[in-house]
């Protein structure tokens, strides 16, 4: 029975030692296993910095090229505006010349005689009377008036400059 009782204990020894061996592999196992994890969260980590870092430097870009169209366009509306403004004011300009055009041509054909009105080159000025004509006819209207362009000769002009 010593022997039986030397076996078992031979033999318990030996599942002892087989159990320690089972648990330091899975414990190697686990380690192994817990090194690889911890490897593939920081190979993610870096890849997610690394799109963070692009991304950063892609909306850097898009801000400056906002930045740029935005300024091309306030420059694009602001020269519009000017033109705007110089396109009415040619057109008032090209109403107020219609006008006096209309006016001196409906005071000829009318008359057939010039009554005020000289001619030189095919242009027709007006005197004096014929300016208080204009105004008459526009019920003293300020707003026409500022628009009628200011006629001067030259022999007119008191100064030299």
């Amino acid at each position: 029975m010593a022997s039986s009782s030397g076996n078992s204990m031979s033999n318990s020894g030996s599942e002892e030692d087989l159990h320690n061996q089972r648990k330091r592999k899975r414990m190697e196992s686990n380690r192994e296993s817990a090194r690889r994890s911890r490897m593939r969260k920081q190979k993610h980590l870096d890849e997610l910095m690394a799109q963070v870092t692009q991304l950063v430097k892609d909306n850097n870009q898009i801000l400056t090229t906002i930045n740029f169209t935005t300024q091309h366009y306030v420059n694009m509306e602001a020269e519009n505006s000017v033109l705007r403004a110089q396109m009415m004011e040619l057109s008032q300009r090209l109403d107020s010349l219609n006008e006096i055009l209309n006016y001196l041509n409906s005071g000829t054909n009318s008359n057939n005689s010039n009554d005020g009105f000289e001619t030189s080159e095919g242009f027709e000025t007006t005197s004096d009377d014929s300016f208080t004509t204009i105004i008459s006819n526009h019920n003293n209207n300020p707003f026409v008036i500022m628009n009628q362009p200011i006629m001067a000769s030259s022999d007119m002009m008191m100064f030299q400059y």
